[in-house]
């Protein structure tokens, strides 16, 4: 009895410990950014004064050569369309493979999880020359079809596990009942795997907007960089204002985590795509 009583105490002393650790830094980004430079010049610790601001945020979102509120509009033309592209191809692309039996089946499975193991720092070259040649950089098209493509595999890999684990009795009453491929897939399957796709949404949409190589190697128009990449352009060349990047720094952050709050009920149910065999 002492001895499991030590080790939960121990667990919970390491698991607060981590947590603490993790946390720090993002409390020194939001110390930073809440406060003004003359307070925080010598440490976000330190607290001799307190005066709480939101003049950071409003000069980040109104910067005049770097503006947030732009750079986030910019980021949500990639990333909505970025997600619900792949989100639908590999879902049908995922269902199939689960579903029905052709030639090749495993092997493309394999293909589809050796995709996965692919950086992104390999293909930057050829991608940006296929871009070029395609008449497509510096446009948004370029970066949608990109992410696009980059967030299919693993989407059909993620679906693919999830349908694996919905049984097939509704789907074999629905097609005794006469109901077509495409009617079991959109009323039955769908419904039953909201899920999984909202877990994977979450994940697409958050790599979307969180990328930063990408965007560096496809836009460079002054007006259409994304959120990401407008966060370093605020670095003066003699002065840093640290509470303005870190204003900025969180303006980027917070969409995606109104993402998981917003989906967290679902989020960890549909992880079970990740398992499967």
């Amino acid at each position: 009895m002492r001895k499991k009583t030590f080790e939960k105490i121990a667990f919970s002393t390491i698991g607060w410990f981590i947590g603490l650790v993790w946390i720090l830094p993002v409390m020194g980004i939001l110390m930073t950014a809440i406060r003004p430079y003359s307070e925080v010049i010598d440490g976000w610790w330190r607290f001799d004064s307190f005066n709480p601001t939101f003049s950071n945020f409003i000069n980040a979102l109104t910067h005049p050569t770097a503006s947030m509120l732009e750079g986030m509009v910019n980021s949500l033309i990639i990333a909505v369309p970025a997600t619900i592209l792949p989100l639908l191809l590999a879902t049908i692309a995922g269902y199939g493979i689960s579903r029905y039996k052709f030639p090749f089946r495993k092997s493309l499975v394999v293909a589809v999880v050796l995709t996965l193991a692919l950086p992104q720092q390999m293909i930057a070259v050829p991608l940006f020359s296929i871009m070029s040649n395609l008449g497509l950089v510096d446009t948004y098209a370029a970066l949608i079809l990109v992410h696009t493509a980059w967030g299919i595999p693993w989407i059909t890999f993620f679906m693919r596990n999830y349908f694996k684990t919905l049984p097939n009795d509704m789907e074999e009453a629905a097609r005794i009942d006469g109901a077509t491929d495409f009617q079991i897939f959109y009323r039955v399957v769908l419904p039953n795997a909201f899920p999984a796709i909202a877990s994977a949404s979450a994940l697409q949409f958050t790599w979307v907007w969180s990328d930063f190589f990408l965007a560096l190697i496809l836009i460079y128009s002054p007006d259409r960089i994304l959120a990401t990449q407008r966060v370093p352009l605020m670095r003066g060349q003699y002065h840093v204002d640290w509470g303005l990047l870190s204003a900025a720094s969180i303006l980027v952050m917070i969409v995606p985590i109104l993402i998981y709050i917003f989906l967290q009920r679902y989020y960890v149910r549909g992880m079970v795509g990740w398992s499967g065999k």
